[in-house]
C-alpha cells in the first residue's frame, strides 16, 4: 500500500502558461477570426437573456461579413485536402498510432463531405434574411440596434427563450459545416507543432524560418503571472518579437529590457 504523501513530499503543480498566436498568412487569418467568432457565438447564444443573444446574433453577422469575401468554402476543402494528403504520408511511418490517424482522417473526411453538402444559396439566402439584415444594417450605427431603431428585433428579444434559441439555431447551422471544418483544421496545425525553449534578450527575438518548411502559425508561451505580452511581426521568411510590459488599462505598455525565457512553437 502507498502511504500518501506528506505536505513536504506533494509536488508542486506546474506553473500556468498563457499562450499567444500569430497567423503567417492570410488563410490562418481568416480561420482563427471564424474560430472566434463562433465559440463566442455559440457562448452567448447558451446565455439564457435577451442580452446574451444580442451578443450571439452580432457575432453571427460578422461571420456573414468574413464568409462574404471570397470563396471561403473553398478554401477551407482545399486546406482540407492538402491536411488529407500528409496524413496519408504518416500511415505507413513507424510508430504511428494507425488507429488515432484512421480516426483523424475520418472526421476530416466526414467534415469535407458535410461542407461539400452545404448549399451557397442557403447562404446567400440567410445574408439575404431581411430580419438579419435589418440587424446588421442598424448596427453599423452605434447604438442602432436599440429600441426604437428596431422595435422588431426588440419584439424577437423578448419572446420565449426557447424560440428564439430555435431561431438562431436554424442560422448558425447553415455555418456550422464551415466553422466545425475550421475548428478542426486549427486543432491539427495547433498539433503539429515543433517547439522549443528560446530567450529574448533584452525583450527581442529575431528569427528566420526554414525555406523548405512554410511556418503557418506561431505559438508564443509564457508564465501566466509574469506580467508580459508579445508583440509579434512576422511574414514568410522572418519573424521579430518583442516583449511588453502591461502596466494597466490607463497606461501603455513598455518594452522590458530584461531577457525573458520563454516557448515558441512553430506550427505547419
Amino acid at each position: 500500500m502507498q502511504l500518501p504523501l506528506t505536505e513536504e513530499q506533494t509536488p508542486s503543480p506546474p506553473p500556468r502558461t498563457v499562450t499567444f498566436e500569430q497567423p503567417l498568412n492570410e488563410r490562418l487569418r481568416v480561420f482563427l477570426r471564424l474560430e472566434f467568432l463562433y465559440q463566442q457565438a455559440v457562448h452567448h447564444r447558451d446565455i439564457a437573456d435577451a442580452w446574451g443573444m444580442r451578443a450571439a446574433i452580432q457575432s453571427l453577422l460578422e461571420i456573414f461579413a468574413i464568409t462574404s469575401r471570397g470563396d471561403p468554402k473553398a478554401d477551407v476543402i482545399k486546406e482540407v485536402e492538402r491536411r488529407l494528403r500528409l496524413l496519408n504520408e504518416y500511415q505507413n511511418k513507424p510508430g504511428v498510432d494507425g488507429t488515432r490517424l484512421r480516426s483523424v482522417m475520418n472526421q476530416l473526411l466526414q467534415r469535407r463531405d458535410a461542407l461539400q453538402a452545404t448549399s451557397m444559396t442557403a447562404l446567400a439566402k440567410l445574408r439575404d434574411n431581411e430580419f438579419l439584415a435589418a440587424i446588421k444594417h442598424r448596427s453599423a450605427i452605434p447604438g442602432g440596434a436599440c429600441e426604437f431603431d428596431l422595435p422588431g428585433y426588440t419584439h424577437w428579444l423578448r419572446l420565449p427563450d426557447e424560440t428564439r434559441r430555435a431561431d438562431f439555431a436554424m442560422w448558425l447551422s447553415v455555418l456550422q459545416p464551415l466553422c466545425e471544418t475550421v475548428q478542426d483544421l486549427l486543432w491539427l496545425t495547433r498539433e503539429n507543432v515543433r517547439a522549443r525553449e528560446e530567450i529574448a534578450l533584452e525583450g527581442n527575438f529575431h528569427f528566420v524560418f526554414e525555406r523548405d518548411t512554410p511556418i503557418q502559425l506561431l505559438r508564443i508561451s509564457l508564465p501566466a503571472d509574469c506580467g508580459l505580452h508579445p508583440e509579434i511581426s512576422g511574414g514568410l521568411h522572418r519573424c521579430s518579437i518583442r516583449f511588453l510590459q502591461w502596466a494597466d488599462a490607463q497606461n501603455r505598455a513598455t518594452q522590458t529590457t530584461e531577457d525573458i525565457p520563454f516557448v515558441l512553437g512553430c506550427c505547419n
